[in-house]
């Protein structure tokens, strides 16, 4: 008997393998990358530690420009920000239902919890999950089994229902008795690490789809890096904060992109895509100035590079207070 496990990464997810390996049955697990994490390649490196800890096979599945329709327009609608959460679990799931026949897996397993999240975990959201993804009954919650009708492999007697657990809602009480029974004393914090959640960033995304019209990889991963501000509906433009973010724009800058930076002080790169348009672009050019150590007052030189043609504007560094209007969350 083998079972299949979507593994987040969470305490949820863990104790749910442990509790389903202690019945002797075996445990595979999956995990997605998702391009929405805050740190997805710190978290694919403690994945695959968790894995092997668990003495778990691990299987990656990253996320593609196929989830990104789903985020463009969800049927089951968004959470509280830019989240489709039950979206999501169903594009997860039919997934995972392909990953269970090629290794032969019996059955799924999930570390969700009966109403922990508002919107994807309610017991009428888990039951369309279900449906949707055409997993009826192959589904098991083994930390809120008992508080949900019996799947398959509990009736089939693959599973001890008398095993499973009853837990239900946001408390963490119970879990964190159960890993210290489980010995696991190292485990993520309860925070979502899906940047949809967020309504800064949530901002930034609703702004891609009303300007740009769709989502990309490439501008989701840009999401991440910088200040963004939204100079005209056309023109977007990338501030970096440090130098690992302005080398990471230098080195992402497409050839219809411009790249800006101070001539003689120190201080940001910018990324401004769009169409050229010279007032526009000596605007972008005054931002990247007043965010540098520029004097205020003073003209200072601004390079535009495109295309490894390098020209000199001369621009007053604009006051931060003037800056502020631009920024995509106050649009």
């Amino acid at each position: 008997m083998k079972a299949l496990a979507l593994l987040s990464g969470g305490l949820d997810s863990i104790i749910a393998v442990k509790l389903i390996q202690r019945m002797g049955i075996e445990v595979e697990a999956l995990h997605f990358a998702n391009p929405f994490h805050q740190s997805l390649d710190e978290n694919l490196r403690k994945i695959h530690l968790l894995a092997s800890e668990l003495n778990v096979k691990l299987m990656i599945r990253e996320f593609g420009e196929d989830f990104l329709r789903i985020i463009e327009r969800p049927r089951y609608n968004y959470g509280k920000h830019m989240n489709p959460c039950v979206d999501c679990r169903i594009f997860q799931l039919k997934e995972a239902k392909k990953i269970m026949k090629e290794t032969g897996a019996s059955f799924l397993i999930t570390g969700e919890v009966l109403d922990q999240r508002p919107h994807s975990q309610r017991r009428d959201a888990l039951d369309i999950v279900e449906r949707d993804s055409e997993l009826r009954g192959l589904i098991l919650r083994p930390l809120s089994a008992k508080q949900l009708r019996p799947t398959l492999p509990e009736e089939k007697g693959w599973v001890n229902r008398e095993q499973l657990l009853d837990i239900k809602g946001r408390g963490r009480d119970e879990q964190i008795k159960l890993a210290q029974d489980f010995g696991i004393s190292d485990f993520p914090s309860p925070a979502g690490g899906c940047l949809l959640t967020y309504r800064e960033y949530s901002e930034k995304v609703k702004d891609l789809l009303k300007f740009e019209k769709s989502l990309s990889l490439r501008a989701i991963k840009l999401l991440q890096t910088g200040r963004h501000l939204r100079l005209t509906p056309q023109v977007k433009i990338i501030v970096g904060k440090n130098e690992v973010e302005n080398n990471f724009l230098n080195r992402i800058a497409s050839d219809n992109e411009i790249i800006l930076e101070l001539a003689e002080y120190q201080g940001p790169t910018t990324l401004y895509s769009g169409p050229l348009d010279n007032q526009t672009l000596e605007l972008a050019a005054a931002i990247t100035a007043g965010y540098s150590k520029a004097p205020n007052g003073a003209k200072t030189p601004v390079f535009a590079i495109s295309n490894g043609v390098q020209t000199t504007l001369q621009v007053f560094p604009l006051e931060r207070a003037d800056i502020k209007k631009y920024f995509i969350q106050h649009l």
